[in-house]
């Protein structure tokens, strides 16, 4: 999924004993806004809006909410939404999770917010595009990232002779020209199985192509087809030229993440928030990336992109909805867009510009997404999560040498149903 940094958090867990079913938020004067939490830089941001707004609205609270983005997104959001101080405001990801809080009666139409009130004009309607339900808005747009490339270490690959790998032939090439130098090619954290189901799910959309990947992730197709298990066939090929640590579905994100930071593994496939991960905890590293390579015989664009737009949704069920879109027009402003940019996210507000400062990797992974003429969407934030779930786990034990192609994908096909 489309993933925040997470090299630091800011956990405050408000969650309550008792859960009211998803009722009315209160009708206080606190304004409850939850969402993953995005790193200190931004989390000052949002910090000082909050004082904004409580400083133009005497007498309002704003209560932020900051969760670790797998707790977030697995118990700590449905938690939020069924107790009895649930969010005003809260981040999601656009997709199928977003279609299930409509489904579920979460999510406010935020048309005349959007057409005249205090939301209007301030995000381009083409943005909106992909947070409709049935013609509805129903979530302001707050950045799309890229939510995997293959980063790498230029000196690695350099002293091992190899160039950053174009196709998939390259990459197992690259990986036995490491492994022989005594080099962790490629270095993954997959315990919870996004990190490397994100990268293999994209490989895959490459091989099978976009309209399969959607159809079987869709339910309208079954993934144990001749067409998936030979996409599966090249997972089994990066286990067999000993591509990926050893310790990939043992280790989290972070511990993954770590080996390529402390330049123990040459490349980690990963998302765009990477950058400023890194910035903060390996700031003397020199990495670039490049796009997925292309798989040989691919039925998909061999330029495709992952990604995924996040932004926050106001809840149906808050008696604060006007309030809601003022205090996200607020975060919209051209002052606090610029504060965002200096945080090293880039909104998708009208008339953003990078900051010079902001990391020249981040502006080009910016214009990656842009300029792509296909875009997929994760399997955990566009589809449904059973299925995602059982894609993620059959891609995981190819990776680890489980499981055959065949085998994994029949144990997928009946896990999804």
């Amino acid at each position: 999924m489309p993933r925040i940094p997470i090299g630091t958090f800011a956990l405050v867990l408000l969650f309550t004993a008792a859960c009211g079913g998803g009722a009315k938020t209160p009708s206080d004067n606190v304004l409850r806004i939850a969402m993953v939490s995005p790193g200190e830089a931004q989390i000052r941001v949002w910090k000082d809006i909050a004082g904004q707004y409580e400083k133009a609205h005497p007498g309002s609270k704003v209560e932020l909410n900051f969760q670790k983005d797998t707790l977030y997104q697995a118990i700590g959001l449905p938690s939020l939404l069924n107790g009895r101080q649930a969010p005003d405001i809260y981040f999601e990801w656009a997709g199928d999770r977003l279609r299930t809080r409509v489904k579920e009666g979460f999510a406010a139409d935020l048309g005349t917010q959007v057409t005249g009130g205090p939301l209007k004009g301030l995000i381009a309607d083409s943005a909106y595009n992909r947070v409709k339900i049935d013609g509805k808005i129903v979530m302001v747009p707050f950045a799309a990232d890229v939510t995997n490339v293959l980063w790498y270490n230029p000196k690695l690959l350099t002293d091992a002779g190899v160039q950053p790998p174009k196709t998939f032939d390259d990459l197992l090439a690259a990986c036995d020209r490491l492994n022989a130098k005594g080099i962790t090619p490629i270095t993954s954290g997959n315990k919870d199985l996004w990190p490397a189901g994100n990268w293999l799910a994209h490989l895959v959309s490459r091989v099978v192509g976009e309209q399969s990947y959607h159809d079987t992730l869709s339910g309208k197709s079954g993934m144990n087809t001749p067409e998936w298990e030979r996409a599966f066939g090249y997972i089994a090929q990066l286990k067999q030229h000993r591509c990926v640590n050893e310790s990939a579905n043992a280790a989290n994100d972070n511990e993954g993440a770590q080996l390529f930071f402390k330049g123990k593994a040459a490349m980690h496939p990963i998302g765009s928030w990477l950058v400023s991960w890194a910035i903060d905890e390996a700031p003397g590293l020199a990495f670039d990336y490049v796009n997925l390579p292309e798989m040989p015989g691919g039925m998909g664009d061999q330029s495709s992109v992952i990604g995924v737009v996040t932004g926050y949704v106001v809840n149906a069920k808050s008696a604060k909805v006007k309030e809601s879109a003022e205090f996200l027009a607020l975060a919209n402003s051209p002052a606090n867009v610029a504060a965002f940019v200096k945080s090293g996210t880039v909104p998708l507000t009208k008339g953003t510009t990078p900051d010079k400062e902001v990391d020249q990797r981040t502006i080009r992974l910016d214009g990656l997404l842009a300029d792509a003429k296909t875009v997929v969407s994760p399997p955990d934030t566009g589809y449904d999560l059973k299925r995602a779930d059982a894609l993620y786990r059959a891609l995981a034990a190819v990776l680890g040498g489980e499981k055959s192609p065949k085998d994994a994908l029949a144990e997928a096909a009946s896990k999804a149903g």
